[in-house]
């Protein structure tokens, strides 16, 4: 891909009316950015729902002079524009609608490994808190090494869970509500550039974005989109890592939260998320790896040695799925996305087929097991 669809994808997030969920639904809609462009007077025949307000909005040299820039600035500083289109973009992250059509990233990592979690919670961190960041994450780097930590970078709960898992060698990623032109808090510059080794910095914000608060909410939805599960370790009855819970909700993931007493301020949205049914408790990372499935189902799987042929009947996709759950053994749905490539409304109507022809069953969690 060329810079093109770079500088295209970055421009249609500058044209005014257009919004992330409206610039995702016009690439998804026509296979490209520059394509939206390139057909913008034919959009309205084309694609459903284009009025002729978003075809004058598309009109923007504006737009695209400022996309130019921040490109100059990306090659410049040897940074990553990854839009939809892109491979590395992340997998989980493009199923959601509003996801970003370009995120900006400096550092080194796979976004779309097969385990990737979410720690949020209070700036106002306790030492309840910290610790639990260290505890767990130490247990889980020897139960699951190849997992992915995102979080935000901010005071308390964020900087804690980047800080636990570079010092037991997890991948880690920061999600930013500003540009990569600067670190937001500065003091936090250290840990920031301690990332980019074996994780990174990641944003959907252009230079000279000022760190605004509404900008730290949209951010949000990349931490929740990018994951498989979010982890609340600490909040108050209000805060970030509450819509980020209900962002993780709303896109189908896993969310869990780090029970406390009730006495305890930066308890009480924890304690609430799992009584109004949000969020699962859980104390342990044997414990979250056992609800997310990622323990010992692929061992004992290959231990038995399934074997099998594949069924006549199936597709070719269908059987692709068979054989990944049968060489891996039980699989999240979000972890089946990644291995097949393939979009998530397409993968839970494949499942729901193989699930009607007696090949899988599904489980608790979002798990999927082979039956045969």
């Amino acid at each position: 891909m060329n810079n093109d669809e770079r500088i295209c994808s970055i421009a249609l997030t500058l044209c005014p009316g257009i919004g992330h969920i409206g610039a995702k639904r016009l690439i998804d809609g026509m296979g490209s950015a520059a394509e939206v462009f390139r057909q913008r007077k034919e959009l309205p025949d084309l694609l459903p729902g284009v009025t002729p307000a978003v075809v004058a909005a598309l009109d923007s040299p504006a737009a695209f002079s400022r996309a130019e820039q921040e490109m100059e600035f990306v090659e410049k500083n040897r940074l990553m524009c990854l839009t939809l289109k892109d491979e590395v973009y992340p997998s989980r992250l493009r199923e959601c609608d509003d996801a970003p059509v370009a995120l900006f990233f400096k550092g080194n990592v796979d976004f779309n490994r097969l385990h990737v979690i979410a720690m949020v919670g209070t700036r106002n961190a306790t030492e309840y808190g910290k610790q639990f960041c260290g505890d767990f994450l130490r247990e889980l780097a020897a139960l699951c090494p190849d997992v992915l930590v995102a979080s935000g970078l901010a005071y308390g709960i964020d900087i804690h869970s980047h800080r636990a898992a570079l010092a037991n060698h997890l991948s880690t990623v920061a999600v930013l509500a500003h540009g990569l032109d600067r670190i937001y808090p500065y003091v936090h510059r250290n840990t920031a550039v301690d990332m980019l080794a074996n994780g990174g910095l990641l944003t959907e914000f252009l230079t000279e974005t000022n760190p605004d608060r509404h900008n730290f909410v949209s951010r949000n939805r990349i931490v929740a989109g990018m994951s498989d599960a979010t982890i609340v370790v600490e909040s108050a009855e209000k805060g970030g890592s509450l819509i980020t819970a209900d962002l993780a909700v709303g896109y189908h993931r896993d969310c869990f939260a780090v029970p406390g007493r009730i006495t305890d301020v930066n308890s009480r949205g924890c304690n609430m998320l799992i009584r109004e049914n949000k969020a699962a408790l859980f104390q342990s990372a044997e414990d979250f790896v056992a609800a997310m499935g990622w323990n010992s189902a692929a061992v004992s799987a290959k231990q038995k040695g399934i074997q099998r042929e594949l069924f006549p009947e199936l597709s070719e996709t269908e059987e692709m799925i068979v054989r990944i759950l049968s060489s891996r053994g039980d699989l999240h749905v979000n972890a089946l996305v990644v291995e097949a490539n393939l979009p998530v409304n397409q993968m839970t109507a494949l499942l729901f087929e193989l699930e009607m022809k007696g090949v899988v069953k599904a489980m608790v969690g979002g798990m999927y097991h082979l039956l045969i």
